[in-house]
């Protein structure tokens, strides 16, 4: 009698430029009993991200990809995701900007952390812009990615209130720490819709 077959795992690429903080931890999600996505690829434009370690550690298929050119760099990209079968790409700390045509070939299959509750600060310095603004709170989003920068549809965001002794770092820190919560979270969420 045949083996009963396991559920298909939905493949991720992820796409970092740093320390690779959300990347560790999408992995720790995926090797979870219950998890639908398997991380089958990491690209970084940066060779020595320190983010790339976690790739080498979990076996996980890496990329480095140089952005001298980014029609070649992308065409590079589109043929590591085919040759991976990606399904999803999460964007964790990725510093370079995709281009329209690159998004469109992965239309609503390309997600996206960002350290604020959009759509309010875009862009970077996040932290300290929200604190010079005497904002209450601050907070990290996930959002799908499109044409315009930090600017896709909302797919989840976390509030975390901003102390009166914080600073830039102190805040991104705790930042990052309901980043980590809210990330897997999406992510199931999306791939519920598949």
């Amino acid at each position: 009698m045949p083996g009963s077959i396991g559920v298909k795992k939905i493949n991720i690429a992820v796409f970092l430029s740093g320390t690779g903080s959300n990347f560790k931890n999408l992995i720790k999600h995926s090797k979870k009993k219950k998890s639908k996505f398997k991380i089958s690829l990491a690209i970084s434009d940066k060779s020595k991200a320190r983010g790339l370690h976690y790739a080498y550690k979990y076996k996980i298929n890496k990329k480095t990809v140089n952005y001298l050119n980014i029609k070649n760099s992308e065409k590079n990209i589109l043929t590591e995701l085919k040759k991976n079968k990606i399904d999803i790409i999460c964007l964790a700390g990725f510093m370079k900007i995709l281009s329209n045509n690159f998004i469109k070939k992965f239309k609503g299959k390309i997600i996206n952390i960002h350290p604020s509750l959009l759509p309010k600060y875009k862009g970077l310095n996040t932290h300290q812009r929200a604190i010079n603004n005497n904002e209450k709170f601050a907070g990290c989003t996930v959002h799908h990615v499109n044409s315009k920068l930090d600017s896709g549809k909302i797919i989840l965001q976390k509030k975390v209130k901003i102390l009166k002794t914080d600073t830039s770092s102190k805040l991104a820190k705790r930042v990052l720490k309901q980043e980590h919560i809210l990330y897997p979270k999406a992510l199931k969420k999306i791939l519920s819709t598949l």
